[in-house]
């Protein structure tokens, strides 16, 4: 299985693959979003290190089933070879109904075939009210036309 586009990464494939992660992570599909790992992928997300595909999509739909209303923006930040860096933040309420936004860093390795062989991902988050929320598109795929983490200043 192919995972397009390829490394090495330019500029403009680069953004693609971090669009199309953005994208796969706003669906909330884990097994969907867990075929673009490898077999034997590594993460590092908080306190928690999945390894493989298996514990990815566990750790996915462990996620999405806390994290509420979820919407997330992913954007460059650096790349080079296989290698891509992103920042991003995503907006999500648990249970309570009480709003969450999260920032973080995320550098990524990919294999030859463009699948994600390491996540490694350090996020802070912080409390919100929901008149705070800036990511109000329905759920799912992020607008073309929505304003990206520099634009609305986060």
């Amino acid at each position: 299985m192919s995972r397009p586009p390829l490394p090495p990464f330019t500029e403009e494939t680069a953004r693609e693959k971090v669009r199309l992660a953005e994208d796969g992570w706003n669906s909330r599909d884990a097994a969907r979003v867990a075929l673009a790992y490898t077999e034997d992928t590594e993460w590092r997300n908080r306190a928690e290190f999945p390894r493989g595909r298996a514990e990815a999509r566990a750790f996915l739909e462990r996620k999405w089933a806390k994290e509420l209303d979820y919407r997330l923006i992913k954007e460059l930040w650096a790349f080079s070879g296989n290698r891509i860096a992103v920042r991003y933040a995503y907006e999500y309420h648990d249970d309570s109904g009480n709003w969450f936004r999260a920032y973080g860093n995320e550098n990524w390795e990919f294999a030859p075939d463009g699948l994600m062989r390491q996540r490694f991902a350090s996020i802070n988050e912080h409390p919100m009210r929901e008149d705070e929320r800036k990511f109000r598109w329905p759920l799912g795929r992020r607008p073309d036309d929505h304003l990206g983490l520099s634009d609305l200043g986060l």
